[in-house]
């Protein structure tokens, strides 16, 4: 393991800041702020969506029917084991995967026919639906066309057929017809199925009013008894806290408790994200407090979110408090912890305390990762920490890590303001080099920074010359800085104005040509400011 340098170890005790090694799971820092995102288990066991399938092998090089029919009459022609269900439908699935609805209805009858010992069940149906999503010509009348055909053929649709021709047109953005035809065949063949039903809702509230939704519940409920469940109403509270309709959380919240349903951790969780997500920290902890009355115990992910929205409201302190809470309750902070906390600390301006936290969290075992160490960088270039947020960007390019958007800006913008421009080019190199950003953002905000920089110079140069000159500023005190010969030096000026506001100004003379290095306006200046600079 890569060990920091001295200069950069100097500031901490003891060093055990390792080069860093990438730990998979933690949220994005920088111009996006760690949330972490509750465990998705429903109370129930069930999932909030179906797994996804694994692509299978072509048969069918061709959508062509002809092509197909011929393939179809080799394999029957050269094969020994007999062709039973489980191989037809394997060979129904390739082929519809490829080809319109028209042609695998097509191939299937052919099927049949070639092969009278063949018999269709209802999972060769069940292909034809769990495939259409794939076609383009995909719609409510194709599904109404296979639910048809599988009447035709002496099989009335069930839970599993409805969830699928659901499924299939949700996945096609074809949702008010998806809510159609559970509406048809809840009242002609069977009854919804919950899982179907959360489906549904989850989908609805992805693209619909949430007026809309809780119409869809009421509609449901009076036509076919359809009720929701926990899962149901976790979906919506869920919805509401990413449109930031707390108020709406807490009632669906009330809501559940008269439905006879008790809220998980989940549940709070979400309404803790939510929270957290507009800053509203006083109103987390309430919520966390409300959890504890009710007799939940917080899980790993509730301290998370807690800590997390406590520093980005500036309650930092308090979140360090959770900390040994935590420990106390048997969980141990993890990489989104240390990084949601080491953000607060930078955010506060405290990228010194947000480094000394890597060595704790170090040495408790933690491994920092990608996002740890770009919020670290970010932190310390906007803290003007250049020396060491360069000794923490090689150690990030020596570990090949790559650099988020918002602290490469940063620490580019850094460098620039420093005068250090052929370093932010080598930092550019490498975040086109390492993939971090395209060609294109990269140079973007490496250009911008530069013109904003010669513009600002070029503005303030020439407005300092008119204020002098129409006397409405007046030149305080200068101070060499620097020699680099005799008619070449850069010098500090403090230029004040009779309200009395300052300006801090750096420019460099070289014989008659005089250029302007940096200039802060607004900002008063004590004398003991001025010798700090100089």
């Amino acid at each position: 393991m890569g060990k920091l340098s001295p200069s950069f170890r100097s500031i901490l005790s003891t060093s055990v800041i390792h080069k860093p090694t990438l730990s998979p799971a933690a949220p994005p820092l920088s111009s996006k702020k760690p949330t972490p995102k509750p465990s998705r288990k429903t109370p129930s066991g069930q999932s909030s969506g179906h797994p996804v399938k694994p692509k299978l092998p072509t048969v069918f090089k061709s959508a062509s029917l002809a092509d197909a029919k011929k393939l179809y009459s080799s394999f029957i022609s050269t094969s020994k084991a007999p062709f039973n269900l489980r191989v037809h439908n394997s060979l129904l699935q390739s082929y519809a995967s490829i080809a319109t609805l028209n042609d695998s209805i097509s191939f299937l009858r052919h099927m049949s026919k070639v092969q009278p010992s063949f018999s269709p069940d209802q999972s060769t149906f069940h292909i034809l639906l769990s495939t259409s999503e794939n076609r383009p010509d995909s719609s409510l009348a194709s599904v109404r066309k296979i639910l048809n055909f599988m009447v035709t053929n002496g099989f009335n649709p069930d839970k599993v057929t409805a969830d699928l021709a659901v499924r299939s047109l949700c996945s096609v953005g074809l949702v008010d017809e998806a809510v159609e035809l559970v509406k048809e065949l809840s009242q002609k063949h069977t009854p919804l199925d919950i899982y179907t039903y959360n489906h549904l809702v989850k989908q609805l509230c992805k693209s619909r009013a949430l007026s809309t939704v809780y119409n869809f519940i009421v509609e449901m409920r009076s036509s076919c008894g359809a009720k929701p469940d926990l899962v149901t109403y976790t979906i919506l509270i869920d919805n509401v806290c990413n449109s930031n309709n707390l108020r709406e959380a807490m009632r669906l919240v009330s809501l559940l408790y008269k439905e006879g349903f008790k809220p998980d951790c989940f549940v709070y969780n979400t309404i803790m994200k939510g929270y957290c997500m507009v800053g509203r920290g006083a109103e987390a902890i309430g919520v966390y407090k409300k959890m504890k009355e009710v007799g939940l115990e917080p899980d790993l992910v509730t301290f998370n979110t807690l800590i997390f929205g406590l520093s980005k409201s500036g309650r930092v302190k308090e979140a360090i408090d959770f900390l040994d809470i935590m420990a106390e309750m048997g969980h141990f902070p993890d990489t989104v912890t240390y990084t949601s906390l080491m953000n607060g600390m930078c955010r506060e301006g405290n990228a010194l305390g947000a480094l000394s936290l890597l060595k704790e969290m170090e040495a408790k075992g933690c491994n920092p990762n990608s996002f740890t160490y770009n919020t670290l960088l970010h932190g310390l270039s906007k803290s003007r920490l250049l020396d060491r947020g360069i000794e923490l960007y090689g150690l990030m390019k020596s570990s090949d890590m790559k650099l988020e958007s918002a602290s490469y800006s940063t620490f580019v913008r850094a460098l620039c303001r420093s005068g250090r421009i052929a370093e932010a080019y080598e930092v550019f190199d490498y975040a086109v080099e390492s993939k971090s950003l395209t060609d294109v953002s990269a140079y973007l905000s490496l250009e911008s920074t530069l013109k904003s920089l010669k513009n600002a110079r070029e503005q303030a140069h020439a407005g300092l010359s008119i204020w002098l000159a129409n006397g409405k500023i007046g030149l305080a005190e200068s101070r060499k800085l620097e020699t680099f010969g005799p008619r070449s030096y850069t010098i500090t000026s403090v230029y004040y104005v009779f309200n009395p506001m300052q300006f801090i100004v750096k420019h460099t003379i070289q014989g008659e040509k005089e250029e302007l290095l940096e200039f802060t306006p607004r900002k008063t200046i004590t004398r003991k400011d001025f010798n700090n600079l100089i």
